[in-house]
C-alpha cells in the first residue's frame, strides 16, 4: 500500500467523519431539535437519529447532475474552491455533498425502478432530452432505453 493511497484514503475518512460531526452539531445545536441526543456509533448507523442526509449520487437521489443546482445557488465554485469534474466528481476528491433534512419523519429511502413515462416527466422538469434523463437515472431505469432517440 502506498503512501499516497493511505493518505487519500485517510482524507476520505476524515471529510466523512466531519460531515457527520456537522449533521450532528446541526441537529443538537443549529437547529436544536435534539438539544439532548447523545448516539451510540451502533445507534448512529443504525440512523436512529431524525433528519436525514442525502446526498447527489445516493439510492434515493441518484442524480449526480443535481450537483449543478447547488454549485449554482451556493457558489461553490468561489466560496469554498471546489469544483465538479464533467462527470460530476468533486475536486479536491475528498470532499462531500448533501442536504440536510430535519422533518422528523424524513427518512433514507431506495429510488426505482423508474418508468419511462417517470424519465420523460423528469426530462421534461429537468429540461433536458429523454436521453439525457435516462444516463443521469440510468441506475434505477426499469426498462431498456430505446438504442435511438
Amino acid at each position: 500500500v502506498s503512501t499516497q493511497s493511505t493518505g487519500k484514503s485517510l482524507a476520505d475518512r476524515l471529510v466523512e467523519a466531519m460531515a457527520e460531526h456537522l449533521h450532528l452539531e446541526v441537529r443538537r445545536d443549529i437547529w436544536g431539535y435534539n438539544a439532548a441526543e447523545s448516539l451510540s456509533a451502533d445507534q448512529m448507523h443504525s440512523i436512529q437519529y431524525q433528519g436525514t442526509r442525502p446526498a447527489p449520487g445516493y439510492p434515493s437521489l441518484p442524480d449526480h447532475g443535481l450537483k449543478d443546482v447547488l454549485w449554482d445557488i451556493l457558489n461553490v465554485d468561489t466560496s469554498i474552491g471546489c469544483k465538479l469534474t464533467d462527470s460530476y466528481a468533486m475536486e479536491p476528491p475528498p470532499s462531500v455533498c448533501g442536504l440536510y433534512i430535519a422533518h422528523p419523519d424524513s427518512y433514507y429511502f431506495n429510488l426505482g425502478p423508474v418508468g419511462r413515462d417517470q424519465v420523460v416527466n423528469y426530462a421534461n422538469r429537468q429540461g433536458v432530452s429523454q436521453l439525457a434523463a435516462e444516463q443521469a437515472l440510468d441506475t434505477v431505469l426499469g426498462y431498456e432505453p430505446d438504442q435511438q432517440q
